[in-house]
Formats: C-alpha cells, sequence, structure tokens
C-alpha cells in the first residue's frame, strides 16, 4: 500500500481532479490511500467567513457561503456521473446548510473560538474528500469515501492538535487498511476529532502531517506528497528562480528546510515517517513524469557542501538586556519559562552574560510576553527579518564553510549566527529587504558545481 497526498492546488478544479484521477489510476495495482487538502483556497474562503460573521455583516457572510457553495457545485457536476448528481446535490446542501448554521450562531457570539475555528475550518476538506471520492468513480476507480475524523483522534489543543498515536494507528489499522486491499480509500487530510468526537485539525499544511500518519498506521511502504512543484529545490523558486531539484535528501536534512521555510513540506510530516522509516516523496501533479525528491531515513552522500538554502519570512528578533542578571542563575530558565507559558515557539538563540536575542514566527501574544519580560530586563523588538537556514549533511565535515558564505554576502548585516545542534545547519538572521541578493549570492558560491548524483 501508498499513501497519496494531494495539495490544494492538485484537486483546486474540475481538470485537476480529473487529473489526479489518471495519477492515482496509473498506481492502482499498489493500492493507494489518497489525502486530499480542501480545492484551491477554500479554507481562506471559509474563515473569511468567520471573520465577516463576527463583524455582524450578516449579508456578506451569507453571499460568501452561497459562492463557496457555488463554487464546489460547478466544479463537482463536471466529474461527477449523472447517477450520483441527486446525492451530490442533496450532500452539499445538508453540508452548507450546517456550515450556515454554525456562522448564523458564530454571529450571534461574535466571539472566533479555537473549537469553533477548526469546526469551521473542516468543512474545506470534508467537501473536497467526497467530491474526489465521487470524481474517482465517474473516472472509473473503486473509490470509498472515509472521515478522517473516525479514524484521527486527537488531543483537545484546537487549531494545532497533536494526534493520539496508538490510538490512531489502532483505528487506521482496523478501517483503512482492508478497505485499501481491493478500493481506493479517499480521506480529507488536515482535520480529525478528540475522543470525544469534537473536530479537531493539525494546524495549517496539516495535510502532509495526516498523510504521514496514514502512512506509518497502515504500514506503508511509501508516502507521496503531491503539490505543484518538482520536489524540493536547492532554493525557494519564489525567491530564486534558478534553484535545481534535490534528487534525494535524508530525513534529518528535510526536517531542517521544512522548519526553517521550505513550503513544499509540513514540518511534522517526517515524524511518523521516520519512526517507520517509510520513504517519502515529494512530486507534481502537473508534471507526474519527474521523478521528484526522494527522502530517505540514511545519510545522502553529496560531494556539494550544502543541499538547499530555506528561508523563514518576517519573523521577529527579541533582543533581552539586564545589567542586574549579570551571574545570576537562572536567567535563560526565567526568560524561556514565559515563553513557555505563552505557548510561543523559538527559533534561534544567541546569548551572553547579560543579553539574549531569539527569533520568533508568532508575535500573536509578543505584546503579554513582552510586558513580563520588561519586569527584569530591557526588551527591543526588531520585526521584518528573515533567518536564511543553508542545509546539508556536509556543512559538519566540510573546512571553510562559515567563511565562504560570510565572503558570499558582501555588504549585507549577518547577525544571530548559529549552527544548528544538528550539525546539518548554519543559520543567521537578515533584514528582510536583503533576502533575494542573499539567496542568490549564497546560490552562486554553493551550487556552481552539481553532484549530478544528487542534484538536477
Amino acid at each position: 500500500m501508498i499513501v497519496m497526498k494531494f495539495g490544494g492546488t492538485s484537486v483546486e478544479s474540475a481538470g485537476a481532479i480529473e487529473r489526479v484521477a489518471g495519477i492515482v489510476r496509473s498506481r492502482l495495482e499498489r493500492h493507494p490511500v489518497v489525502v486530499v487538502s480542501a480545492m484551491g483556497k477554500t479554507t481562506n474562503k471559509l474563515l473569511e467567513i468567520a471573520r465577516t460573521a463576527i463583524s455582524g455583516k450578516r449579508e456578506e457572510f451569507l453571499r460568501l457561503i452561497h459562492d463557496l457553495r457555488a463554487f464546489h457545485s460547478r466544479e463537482a457536476r463536471l466529474v461527477v456521473p449523472l447517477a450520483d448528481r441527486a446525492e451530490l446535490d442533496r450532500t452539499l446542501d445538508d453540508i452548507f446548510q450546517e456550515l450556515t448554521e454554525l456562522v448564523k450562531g458564530l454571529a450571534v457570539v461574535g466571539e472566533l473560538t479555537p473549537r469553533v475555528t477548526d469546526a469551521i475550518s473542516s468543512y474545506g476538506e470534508r467537501l473536497s474528500s467526497y467530491i474526489v471520492t465521487l470524481a474517482f468513480r465517474h473516472f472509473g476507480l473503486p473509490a470509498k469515501h472515509i472521515d478522517s475524523r473516525r479514524v484521527i483522534v486527537t488531543d483537545r489543543r484546537h487549531t494545532h492538535a497533536s494526534p493520539h498515536f496508538e490510538e490512531t494507528y489502532r483505528r487506521l489499522n482496523n478501517v483503512i487498511a482492508p478497505l485499501a486491499n481491493d478500493q481506493v480509500v479517499v480521506m480529507g487530510g488536515f482535520i480529525g476529532a478528540t475522543e470525544e468526537g469534537v473536530t479537531s485539525t493539525l494546524g495549517r499544511g496539516g495535510s502532509d502531517f495526516t498523510a504521514a500518519i496514514v502512512g506509518a498506521g497502515i504500514g506503508a511502504e511509501e508516502i507521496q506528497i503531491w503539490t505543484d512543484v518538482d520536489g524540493m529545490l536547492t532554493a525557494d523558486p519564489t525567491i530564486f528562480p534558478g534553484g535545481h531539484r534535490v534528487k534525494t535528501i535524508s530525513f534529518a536534512e528535510a526536517a531542517e528546510l521544512a522548519y526553517f521555510g521550505a513550503k513544499v513540506l509540513h514540518p511534522a510530516t517526517v515524524v511518523p515517517a521516520v519512526e517507520k522509516n517509510i520513504p517519502v516523496l515529494i512530486l507534481n501533479s502537473r508534471r507526474p513524469d519527474v521523478e521528484g525528491t526522494r527522502i530517505v531515513s540514511e545519510r545522502v552522500p553529496c560531494a556539494n557542501a550544502v543541499k538547499s538554502i530555506a528561508c523563514k519570512r518576517r519573523i521577529t528578533v527579541v533582543n533581552i538586556h539586564s545589567n542586574s542578571m549579570l551571574m545570576a542563575h537562572g536567567f535563560l530558565r526565567r526568560i524561556f519559562e514565559i515563553f513557555e507559558r505563552h505557548e510561543t515557539a523559538v527559533d534561534m538563540v544567541s546569548t551572553s552574560e547579560v543579553s539574549v536575542s531569539l527569533t520568533i514566527d508568532n508575535a500573536e501574544r509578543l505584546d503579554l510576553i513582552r510586558a513580563e519580560l520588561e519586569r527584569f530586563s530591557d526588551v527591543q523588538l526588531e520585526p521584518g527579518q528573515t533567518i536564511i537556514c543553508l542545509v546539508g549533511d556536509n556543512i559538519r565535515y566540510t573546512p571553510g564553510v562559515a567563511a565562504r558564505i560570510f565572503g558570499a554576502l558582501g555588504s549585507v548585516n549577518a547577525r544571530m549566527i548559529s549552527q544548528g545542534a544538528s550539525l546539518l545547519n548554519l543559520s543567521f538572521v537578515i533584514d528582510d529587504a536583503d533576502v533575494r541578493r542573499t539567496v542568490a549570492a549564497l546560490h552562486h558560491e554553493f551550487f556552481r558545481d552539481l553532484d549530478a548524483s544528487v542534484f538536477e
């Protein structure tokens, strides 16, 4: 069995869904389980509906719901057989009636809680997985729809829930694995449910995570992540369009790249795959003949020092300084307890005796954090910064990498320089305005000559 996850752009229209059906048909002998994201930008539209309801704009949120239903109905009717049209219309009526009642209640309450956010966000994957199932049948595939909330069991941390792996794996093995022997199981990514049956989500981008969880739960031989790029590249194509495809990369390297901004892969995806030693492939649904990128557990030998350059943009640097804490025991502990209490992750840290600089990418609770820090220190914030991260297993073995990096930067001011504890990356912070020229300079320095066994 294999797991095939298709992102929002891969199922954004009737034409895209037909293309996906062809890709799945070509792999029928491998007993695929298909995980799909919401169609196109549906999740964003659902959250816009919620925000509009809170602001009291009844006519507008009703119009947005109508438009969203019309979009799904229009695209679905192009790929759903006539025999299933009545069922399609009834199901869409039921789903959108349920959504409308939920949003009307939200408008009355006037507050968007994490639990309600999950409930509203879930409709995208619920709709897409159902429509894709009917479409597969239309194109001759023996498809079976399974609501992911039946098998993905999570904790109660709404909007960023974590799976209860043992129970989830048990359900996947009991429910999904037997069906996949003779049917194409179709599930929505991103969504799950608590033990009490309350809808939850794994966070934005969580469909990749769903695919990895399903793969681990059913003992898949391979997890395929189908997106709109040819695989992992040596640089983000939206920043530097001249990058090369990475043919093979290790789980450890892929995790570093994902965490530091490589959006082609959700950072959590690799965890279940690593634990079960299941290869992950990144593939392009628009160019299915391209081999993509294969992510494997073992180290991948490479003549190049660096495998790829990642960028984590729009981060904030928090500078904390306190002379009164000179030589004081517990200074760092006190700082990080505050960030932990406010559930705000820290990416990079640089310390001296009386100063700490760190970066965060979620500034939602920064005002509260700053207020607590200022009880015992001076705090300066620097928004609009970017972490540049060079990743490669060879960084640890190659002398002079740092000299090459900072020699290539020229006049760009780099700060908060850090080599990760994994020894797989070397990172530093620059101003957002310098990102493009920095990535171009580094790419020229490290990818002039390519190891053909690793890059294309």
